[in-house]
């Protein structure tokens, strides 16, 4: 299973250095885009398909794997040595962010306060901790995975609840939900490890679109947060209303 992610992560690498799309994939091989996602995202490709794909690319089926071989894994999770870095150096928390989304150099220097130099030393630094490999002309190639996940309790982690997640759930005035929804319930651990399971996907289909997205243009594209939690919770209202135990064992 390992392997089928390996390739398919060298074989969206190979697209979007050739500046194709689901779009315009879907477009070559005369398919929905719908039809396009839904391979990617189930990771289901017929030999056929994969030979039809490396063709669009003028590359050969021995090629893709010879190139998923040579690959190394995509980090998954940083240590906590390397999430310090970051938290340190707020401009190189930033780059990270930007190149995880696919930003392209002349895009961050323009649309953020950083000069050209400046972000030449941002990406040495993330290559030095080994985030990305640089690449000539200020490219990059990330060496973290879409998959990624912070250290549960650690830096990174800590940062986001202190200040990400309190003041995203306290909008700036004017500022819109593009989509809320508050589902309450009194669940089984099965039904509840469904819903982890489900909530799982989701997180993986957004990062494989965020991924797919990252080719094209940065105005055509929104900034977008997404928070995704569940935990036992009773609002404090109805909590005040429950009986002690005692006087409830009683009834």
């Amino acid at each position: 299973m390992q392997q089928i992610k390996q390739l398919i992560g060298t074989l969206k690498r190979c697209l979007k250095q050739r500046g194709f799309t689901y779009k315009s994939l879907a477009e070559r091989l005369d398919l929905s885009e719908a039809s396009i996602k839904r391979c990617f995202a189930q990771e289901a490709f017929t030999l056929e398909r994969l030979a039809q794909i490396c063709d669009v690319m003028d590359l050969t089926l021995s090629e893709l794997f010879q190139l998923s071989e040579r690959e190394q894994p995509a980090l998954s999770q940083l240590t906590e040595e390397q999430e310090k870095e970051l938290l340190a150096n707020p401009k190189l928390l930033l780059m990270a962010v930007l190149v995880r989304d696919g930003w392209q150099f002349d895009d961050i220097t323009g649309h953020y306060a950083i000069d050209p130099l400046e972000g030449v030393r941002l990406l040495a630094k993330l290559d030095k901790l080994r985030l990305i490999e640089l690449l000539p002309g200020n490219r990059y190639r990330l060496r973290i995975g879409q998959n990624f996940r912070w250290i549960p309790g650690g830096p990174l982690a800590q940062f986001m609840e202190q200040e990400v997640m309190v003041k995203f759930m306290a909008p700036k005035r004017g500022e819109p939900w593009l989509f809320r929804l508050y589902i309450r319930g009194r669940y089984s651990e099965e039904s509840i490890r469904i819903i982890e399971k489900r909530l799982k996907q989701l997180s993986t289909e957004a990062a494989e679109l965020n991924d797919a997205d990252s080719s094209l243009p940065v105005s055509e594209r929104t900034h977008i947060g997404m928070l995704l939690a569940v935990r036992p919770w009773e609002p404090s209202l109805f909590e005040k209303m429950r009986r002690e135990q005692s006087e409830a064992q009683q009834q």
